[in-house]
């Protein structure tokens, strides 16, 4: 079974706050450790530097060792005096001490090896002359000794030598150690414990909002683009809510686009076969006569058809970015002169002036593919012919500025309401919807000039005339 987000978060948290707490308790326990042993080292160095002192004392009444030499109770007092707090030996030591030979030191005591090692700094030491031979010690030792010089009047007359070992800790010290142990053990499992709450907490807030995305995402892929997600925060989720908010609603906008697409091909396609349909059935009944007249008719409506299919054709290879472009350096304003040309008698037909204006200061080449570029000039030419009334004027006026060729188109009378003025580049989207097609076409011409006018990385807007009526403006970057 998957493991959610939260318990995996929890479980992250959770781990990384264990480790943080077992390193924790590491370093504090050697640090603790480390201390305490550097405590004792420091004391231990305080009473052999005691012990040293007192020999030397007793050297000067007791020049050349001679009364302590065999008297082991001297010695045992010389090394209780010397501790901090007079030492007095546990009576089984006293003992097993006596009872070995008089220049015999340290006792050999009974107990396991591995506790020897664990001795107070007085059962480790020897006394030895100048020459190193023994005043009390053990011969089979000698070598393992750490020699300490006694001195008198700066000169060299014995040596204090320390066996190996650790020093035997007091018991109110291994008390302070096994306290502070168990406080630390305590410690390391109330963090944990504390962990375990705030991971929790964190698991289950950072973890809401991603449940509620992934609960949103899986109503988004089941169709429903109305979903939308309430920004909670500033942070990353937030701007992840807000990012959802926004792909949601480009899809339901791209969902209503392509459900309006369908609805405006299908209406665009069944009025033309309708009236196909109605003109063939009216001559298969012999309610019409099959004259030339209504073969014109027919072969109208079948242009019509024609025409349409041949924008939605092209309009679906431009959205694509699969129309062949065959670009080169180009002349564009030549180009818009030609088209001009010829489409004049058509625009004399309806009694509508055409006026170039160049007002380049010298030609220039733009990086462009003529054909697109004649097809952007002769969409945007034969609107204004279709939707400009008798009698007007359409100004077209091509100039340079700031490293762009704009080109203008602007017409007379009828205008365009300024509220569909940013419309008019959306597929199917005519000014009047009742208005008749055989005035303009399919509201395709204008989709395609601005697939086209991107595809040179161009710019293509739409405002009101000066003369009442429209202005399409065109920017295209120049080659040079």
């Amino acid at each position: 079974m998957p493991k959610s987000i939260r318990f995996k978060l929890f479980l992250t948290l959770l781990l990384t706050t264990l480790l943080v707490v077992a390193g924790m308790y590491a370093f504090m326990r050697w640090s603790l450790d480390r201390g305490f042993a550097e405590f004792l080292e420091k004391r231990q160095q305080e009473h052999l530097s005691t012990l040293l002192e007192n020999l030397e004392n007793h050297y000067t009444a007791d020049p050349g060792w001679e009364r302590l030499a065999g008297n082991k109770r001297q010695w045992l007092d010389l090394l209780g005096t010397s501790h901090e707090h007079r030492r007095h030996f546990p009576l089984d030591w006293l003992r097993q001490a006596m009872r070995e030979p008089p220049d015999v030191w340290p006792p050999d005591l009974p107990g396991p090896k591995s506790e020897r090692r664990f001795l107070p700094l007085e059962l480790r030491v020897m006394l030895l002359r100048a020459d190193k031979t023994v005043i009390f010690g053990r011969r089979d030792r000698l070598e393992q000794l750490a020699l300490h010089p006694i001195l008198y009047r700066q000169q060299v007359v014995g040596y204090l030598g320390v066996l190996p070992g650790k020093p035997l800790n007091q018991p109110i010290e291994l008390q302070f150690i096994e306290r502070q142990g168990r406080s630390f053990v305590w410690i390391a499992l109330g963090m944990v414990l504390l962990s375990a709450v705030l991971a929790s907490v964190l698991a289950y807030a950072l973890g809401r909002p991603l449940k509620r995305i992934a609960g949103a995402a899986r109503t988004l892929a089941a169709g429903n683009y109305d979903i939308r997600l309430p920004v909670e925060s500033a942070d990353e989720l937030g701007q992840l809510a807000r990012d959802f908010n926004e792909m949601a609603a480009a899809l339901g906008q791209a969902e209503r686009a392509r459900r309006r697409w369908i609805a405006d091909i299908s209406h665009e396609l069944r009025t033309p076969i309708a009236l196909l349909r109605g003109e063939l059935e009216a001559l298969q009944d012999g309610i019409r006569p099959l004259t030339r007249e209504a073969v014109d008719a027919l072969y109208g409506d079948l242009m019509r058809l024609n025409r349409l299919t041949d924008d939605l054709y092209q309009l679906s290879l431009s959205d694509q970015g699969a129309l062949s472009y065959r670009k080169s350096a180009v002349d564009p304003v030549a180009i818009l002169r030609a088209d001009t040309d010829a489409l004049a008698p058509e625009f004399a037909a309806k009694g509508i002036a055409v006026k170039l204006i160049d007002r380049r200061e010298s030609p220039f080449t733009l990086h462009a593919d003529p054909d697109r570029l004649s097809q952007l000039f002769r969409n945007l030419l034969t609107n204004s012919l279709n939707y400009t009334d008798a009698g007007g004027r359409l100004n077209v006026t091509a100039a340079r500025k700031a490293g762009a060729l704009a080109v203008e188109f602007a017409d007379s009378a009828p205008g365009v309401p300024e509220a569909a003025l940013p419309h008019l580049f959306d597929r199917f989207y005519r000014v009047e919807s009742s208005r008749s097609r055989h005035h303009g076409g399919a509201g395709l011409g204008l989709a395609i000039c601005s697939n086209i006018v991107k595809a040179h990385r161009g710019k293509i807007s739409a405002s009101a005339s000066a003369a009442g009526g429209l202005r399409v403006r065109i920017e295209l970057p120049v080659n040079g």
